[in-house]
């Protein structure tokens, strides 16, 4: 299967001497390029059923490789399971409007932090009003920043159980079946807030402007360019709820730890370029399932806008979710919706046994390390002058 990391692989050596990246950027490239090659390191695995010897090299974990995202979902997912309760379940989504988006990309940390607390204040915010929901919910946010064609588009996508907390915790209170919250009235209020911390952040001096963008570092030119973005439409929306507990996860299964594009998509890589699927939304049915055609170096670049800053969380928790709380919480909600916790195991219990890490891919039985091999190169920002090798 054509990968990515065949791609940068072949073409990013010489790209990466006429073009100008971040560290950040570099390190992702050098990452992906090294996951699982004999760079990084590995073992020697001999099948305990048909003695079978393979070399299994070690991923880079990056968080951008698409090589790496899903076992780090399923680990993820193993540990979010008890956190789900017999509600329904909702999906809303807030997005930036593109000017906004343009200037995200040079102001990452800030922009996308406040698309992060701003979402979530505003969802609290609708839910605890008593003409609404009158509750205090939680919710858990993911960040993507990139459209189906790796244009750089900054949303969050948001799983939010169907009701909450009275705001004496006494009471569960459900949403009406079917309904939310009102998706004009979570737009309106998301757009006001947001272009005051944006405004706010300006005064403070927290955005920086490059290029045709320069001049919005003086405040009469920025609040000159925020005008149009008080009245234009911002898109919220939330979808029909989720059909059950399960639908919950494997929606989570593929958002929480998804990376601009997956292997899956890539469809050739020769003299042309990059093909790949992508989805046109402003068509319906089969027509909006197209492919295109990239040169290398553009999808390079595209696939870079997307790495995010170091240490920058992409996937948060907020109100009754928020870490601290969540299993107080949870435990509280439980309690008024009368469903018992799946108590701990008793020594009666049956023993449920580990999958084993390595498995022979001919008979299925478990794989053991009998030799480890020594990584040859630590994972770090490629040269960008000379040689590259």
């Amino acid at each position: 299967m054509l990968e990515v990391a065949d791609i940068f692989r072949a073409r990013g050596p010489v790209w990466r001497r006429t073009v100008s990246l971040s560290l950040g950027q570099l390190k992702v490239m050098s990452a992906i390029e090294q996951c699982r090659t004999a760079a990084l390191g590995g073992h020697v695995l001999r099948c305990s059923g048909c003695a079978r010897t393979e070399i299994a090299y070690n991923s880079c974990r990056n968080r951008h490789c698409p090589r790496c995202q899903g076992s780090a979902a399923r680990r993820w997912l193993e540990a979010r399971q008890a956190d789900l309760l017999p509600v329904e379940y909702y999906h809303v989504v807030f997005t930036l409007p593109a000017p906004i988006g343009a200037i995200a990309w040079y102001n990452k940390a800030v922009i996308y932090g406040l698309l992060f607390d701003i979402a979530a204040d505003t969802l609290r915010t609708i839910a605890a009003d008593p003409r609404h929901l009158g509750a205090q919910i939680g919710a858990t946010l993911v960040l993507h920043t990139w459209g189906s064609a790796l244009t750089h588009h900054p949303h969050v996508h948001g799983i939010v159980p169907g009701g909450g907390l009275s705001p004496d915790g006494e009471r569960w209170i459900a949403c009406r079946p079917g309904f939310f919250l009102p998706v004009r009235v979570l737009s309106r209020l998301f757009r006001r807030r947001f272009l005051e911390a944006l405004e706010q952040a300006h005064r403070c001096g927290r955005l920086q402007f490059f290029g045709e963008y320069a001049g919005l570092a003086e405040p009469a030119v920025f609040a000159r360019w925020l005008a149009p973005l008080r009245t234009c439409e911002w898109v919220v929306y939330a979808k029909r709820p989720f059909a059950g507990p399960e639908a919950v996860l494997a929606y989570l299964s593929r958002y929480t730890h998804r990376v601009a594009i997956s292997s899956q998509r890539l469809l050739a890589f020769d003299e042309r370029g990059v093909t790949f699927r992508w989805k046109d939304y402003r068509e319906k049915g089969r027509t909006r399932y197209k492919s295109m055609t990239l040169e290398a170096g553009e999808f390079m670049r595209r696939f870079l806008l997307h790495v995010l800053p170091v240490g920058f969380h992409r996937l948060r928790h907020y109100g009754l979710l928020a870490n601290p709380v969540r299993r107080a919480n949870l435990a509280k909600v439980r309690e008024l919706l009368h469903v018992t916790a799946q108590a701990n195991a008793s020594p009666e219990d049956p023993v449920i046994e580990t999958r084993p890490a390595f498995v022979c891919r001919h008979c299925g039985a478990p794989m053991i390390v009998i030799d480890i091999l020594a990584r040859t190169a630590p994972i770090r920002a490629p040269p960008t002058l000379g040689g590259e090798t």
